[in-house]
């Protein structure tokens, strides 16, 4: 495989050494960084959200007569 066939991953972050095709402006990569924390506040949330259920599913009923 030649240098210009192998595959590229654009970089939000800034790197100098990034060849001028695939470097982003700052506006974009500032887009970037947000798209990503909001989609990993929704994976904490569903995560949370799936304990919670696990959490009720395991829990034992309450025996308030129980000897």
């Amino acid at each position: 495989m030649t240098e210009n066939a192998a595959p590229h991953q654009l970089s939000l972050l800034h790197q100098s050494n990034v060849p001028v095709q695939f470097r982003l402006n700052a506006a974009t990569r500032r887009r970037g960084l947000r798209h990503i924390a909001e989609i990993r506040k929704q994976m904490e949330e569903r995560q949370a959200a799936r304990a919670l259920q696990v959490e009720a599913i395991t829990r034992l009923p309450d025996r308030p007569h129980a000897a």
